[in-house]
């Protein structure tokens, strides 16, 4: 399954320098608004303890994590609903995206000049917001003129479409981000049918200084008391350790250097867990002498169609799936002991997968 997060933000705030931590692929990252004209890409790989463990314990010839597409998109200005800016290239990068992960500037640095002249991540954030909304808006005025029109020929579906739309309208209208409305399972389908900006799920990542990566300072604060209620992932990360942790060559030179600094892992590890999480996805693993691998799925995938992400004629003739909680087959340190232990479970097509099963399908096409 390909996750593609978008990196939006204001000019200035750190985008482009978080991009260069997580991918290593050396955007530029300059003082001066629009240094990111066309969205970079990266693809990077999600860190997991258990694919190492299963590595460990299996010895394969090759090990293959599971990864996310990363796009640092060019900074946002007031009016780029309206074009201003790069605004329309903006807009059509984050329609692209799964999940937007908005950085939000929380540190004070003459050097780094601001866009509107002075730090204020509410702010800032508002005016990103506003912008989507409004280029919310013009999608659902589109979408209420084609269902007014259906409704005259006695759709009935058109009917309920029309009022569930203009619900959804007057809720962005207010000033109110799409994602946070309460809808039933027929109304969030159809705003999911909709691809609204301000319907993806969004993580805040606060650019903090040094200081306050553990605590937090007055704008973080702020700022986490402003988006309260929105159900939206919120992290502290310095874009500027990371890109310095991002340097340095091996695994070990960088935990020297985190724990140098007090922390337990990079902040660029949060932000990938935040986008699963914030993506209900989860992880199974495959464990043979020829790989291990880690495969992403939706929580709450069953068997059948976990088997279809690795090829869909395994969804096709699928028959059951052997099952290894990941905690047995670390106890017992092979697919052979947990068979031999009674721990191995065969599940049929009901079986809804967890979170870090270690699976094999039998299937017959």
């Amino acid at each position: 399954m390909a996750l593609k997060c978008g990196i939006v933000g204001l000019p200035n705030v750190g985008k482009s320098t978080l991009f260069n931590a997580l991918t290593s692929a050396k955007a530029l990252a300059a003082n001066y608004p629009f240094a990111t004209k066309e969205p970079n890409i990266g693809i990077i790989t999600v860190p997991d303890p258990r694919l190492d463990k299963l590595e460990e314990l299996v010895n394969p010839q090759k090990v293959l994590p599971t990864t996310v597409e990363i796009l640092d998109i060019a900074g946002l200005i007031k009016g780029a609903s309206k074009g201003e800016g790069l605004g329309n290239q903006f807009l059509a990068n984050i329609r692209e995206v799964s999940a937007i992960v908005h950085v939000i500037r929380c540190f004070e640095d003459d050097n780094i000049v601001h866009v509107d002249g002075h730090v204020d991540p509410v702010r800032d954030k508002e005016i990103i917001d506003t912008e989507l909304m409004l280029k919310d808006l013009e999608t659902l005025e589109k979408l209420l003129d084609k269902y007014k029109k259906a409704t005259k020929g006695g759709d009935k579906e058109a009917v309920r479409e029309l009022e569930m739309a203009t619900k959804i309208y007057n809720h962005v209208e207010a000033g109110n981000p799409a994602r946070t409305m309460e809808l039933d399972e027929e109304g969030t389908l159809l705003l999911e049918s909709m691809l609204l900006l301000t319907a993806k799920p969004v993580i805040y990542v606060c650019n903090v200084d040094e200081s306050a990566i553990e605590n937090g300072n007055d704008h973080t604060r702020k700022f986490e008391a402003s988006v309260q209620g929105e159900n939206a992932e919120i992290i502290r990360i310095c874009a500027g350790i990371e890109a310095e942790i991002a340097e340095l060559d091996s695994k070990e030179d960088q935990l020297e250097f985190l724990e140098s600094l007090g922390l337990s892992e990079p902040g660029v590890n949060k932000l990938i867990i935040s986008c699963y999480r914030i993506l209900n996805l989860i992880t199974y693993f495959t464990a043979g002498v020829k790989e291990v691998r880690a495969w992403t799925i939706i929580k709450g995938t069953k068997a059948p169609q976990a088997a279809g992400v690795i090829h869909t004629d395994f969804e096709k003739g699928f028959i059951r799936a052997e099952v290894i909680p990941y905690n047995d087959f670390v106890k017992y340190g092979s697919e052979a002991a947990v068979k031999e232990a009674g721990k191995m479970n065969v599940e049929g097509k009901e079986y809804v997968v967890q979170d870090g099963d270690v699976m094999h399908f039998r299937f017959n096409v």
